[in-house]
């Protein structure tokens, strides 16, 4: 009788997991081997694919300047995902500690930038960017900045932008994993003697990690791809991996560098994943090994 439930409990299973299984396989596996193979055929003149196999397209982009602006995506990437994670952070947890009704307001307001055309917001920032824009104007008012600084075209606007962007998806998982928290483990831990910031980062942010991880994942992949916001915003000295996939593509029709450079980028992505589930993998080994000895 049991062997005969966990049968169909199998069937069920795997009826339900194969149309998003197959989804994922015809979708995303399979073009992502087939770009792997192109990184490994020659160009053609004609801006297709030619016949046979080289490494020539692997050798040739060693020897250009993409190394540099590999280095300059990943380290954009990291310090747009730490500023996110650092602003997200406290956002949810004054969230998750509001009245119902003020969350639900505050919610809103971190929705609302998505019903604007996500075009018309980044051309809104190089507007206000812009040498003649208001950001400027104030910030040579205060004497922060000189006439000659420029805001715009310059890394520091691409990370602005990013995590402008990106925020908001830092601070919805967080904010998910806060809003279950049980903020009377704060208040024991301030009555064993514990100030308020130690109770924050003993007792509350390990109780949301879940929610950090994935907003580090939800800020860092995309922006690793990224290539409108460097496109627009960034100018010649900011340029991306992403422009340059998309150069390749396009202007260029090197389809097997574009090909070779979306490798990279796809390892990139992964990368994290893989790195996040083998941390988990290890913590729930040892819970295990903890509750069996118990």
């Amino acid at each position: 009788m049991n062997a005969n439930l966990r049968q169909r409990s199998k069937i069920t299973e795997w009826i339900t997991t194969v149309p998003s299984l197959t989804w994922l396989i015809v979708f995303f596996l399979i073009p992502t081997l087939i770009i792997f193979l192109i990184a490994f055929r020659p160009a053609d003149p004609y801006g297709g694919v030619g016949k046979g196999w080289t490494l020539e397209t692997v050798t040739s982009i060693a020897n250009l300047n993409y190394p540099a602006i590999i280095w300059r995506t990943i380290w954009i990437s990291l310090l747009t995902t730490v500023v996110c994670i650092f602003l997200a952070v406290p956002t949810a947890y004054y969230m998750a500690r509001l009245p119902q009704k003020w969350r639900q307001t505050v919610m809103l307001l971190i929705i609302i930038p998505f019903w604007t055309s996500f075009l018309i917001r980044i051309f809104a920032w190089k507007v206000m960017l812009h040498p003649e824009g208001f950001i400027k104007k104030i910030l040579v008012y205060v004497h922060l900045i000189g006439d000659d600084a420029s805001l715009l075209y310059t890394p520091a606007a691409v990370i602005i932008v990013l995590v402008y962007t990106y925020l908001p998806f830092a601070i919805l998982p967080i904010y998910a994993a806060a809003e279950k928290f049980n903020f009377n483990l704060l208040e024991a831990a301030r009555d064993l003697g514990a100030h308020s910031l130690r109770a924050f980062f003993a007792v509350f942010l390990p109780n949301i990690n879940r929610g950090i991880i994935t907003a580090i994942l939800m800020v860092l992949i995309p922006t690793l791809g990224a290539y409108v916001i460097p496109d627009i915003v960034g100018g010649p000295n900011s340029e991306m991996i992403g422009n340059k996939i998309a150069q390749r593509t396009f202007v260029d029709r090197n389809l097997p560098q574009a090909s070779w450079l979306s490798a990279v980028l796809t390892l990139a992505v992964l990368a994290p994943m893989l790195l996040v589930l083998s941390l988990q993998r290890r913590k729930k080994d040892k819970n295990i090994i903890f509750t069996e000895g118990l």
